[in-house]
């Protein structure tokens, strides 16, 4: 079966839906979602087994035109000034919530507002207030700090563009032992993105560094080197280079992997080094 992932936001949530009007890749589109007439974009179409993918309850309707696009533009501009006024009404009611953004829907029967807070928020008395000015059905939607930041976008300190906001549809787990993998710093202010959270791309090479861990003895493990044994003290996990301090001798050498003979288990046995 052909089917097509869409997105409403350029990084949003991924929509699957059967292609049945055989759209292409790239493409802008009309469909029906959640009771409103909205604009998506196709990110790709693949042939895939009907139980290998969840599909949504999501109609096509047509191919967008340059009516629809100029629709989209006006309720993008109009939903930053009702941002604005909704800010506004966020403090006028003492609420303690930071709106993000806020979007409009292509028929404009939903304003959508994302915000970000500590707890739970009682904003019934805020949506009554926002639907009595703006006319239409009002949703609210929390979110984390990394979905802010994912729709807020930024340069990261690599000095590209987020991959959240960029490419990045599902956020991945992401530990601090990935940052151990790779023999970065531990340093919060290192090793953390825009949101504060740990950056996304150290899962990008983790499997890489896994693999090449697991090939190398580790760190304080009793090797044979070509010049005689020795502990291993440090390691290039890439190049697969080990640093050895040989026994007798205060200063440690580096050693490609294929320079290490063999490694000395705990038992006093030797194993050939994977």
């Amino acid at each position: 079966m052909e089917v097509m992932e869409i997105r409403f936001q350029k990084s949003g949530q991924a929509h699957w839906t059967p292609n049945q009007m055989q759209v292409a890749a790239g493409s802008q589109i009309v469909v029906k979602y959640n009771h409103c007439q909205d604009l998506a974009r196709v990110v790709r179409v693949q042939d895939l087994a009907p139980e290998a993918v969840a599909l949504d309850e999501i109609m096509v309707e047509r191919t967008a035109i340059e009516t629809d696009l100029a629709h989209a533009a006006g309720n993008q501009a109009d939903a930053k000034v009702a941002l604005q006024q909704a800010r506004q009404m966020v403090r006028a009611h003492h609420l303690r919530m930071k709106l993000t953004i806020a979007r409009y829907t292509l028929d404009r029967h939903k304003l959508i507002f994302y915000f970000t807070a500590d707890g739970r928020v009682d904003f019934r008395d805020l949506v009554r207030d926002l639907a009595s000015v703006f006319k239409t059905r009002i949703e609210l939607r929390q979110i984390g700090v990394r979905d802010e930041a994912k729709l807020l976008g930024g340069i990261g300190p690599c000095g590209r563009a987020l991959c959240c906001s960029t490419f990045l549809g599902e956020f991945v787990p992401v530990s601090i032992k990935m940052a151990k993998n790779q023999n970065l710093s531990l340093n919060p202010t290192k090793i953390s993105g825009l949101c504060g959270r740990l950056m996304c791309c150290l899962q990008f090479e983790d499997d890489m560094y896994e693999d090449a861990k697991a090939a190398l003895p580790d760190y304080g493990e009793r090797v044979t080197t070509v010049d005689g044994p020795g502990k291993v003290v440090g390691m290039n996990l890439l190049s697969h280079v080990l640093r050895v301090r040989l026994d007798g001798h205060q200063v440690a050498v580096d050693y490609d992997l294929e320079e290490i003979k063999v490694k000395v288990n705990k038992s006093g046995e030797t194993g050939t080094v994977r």
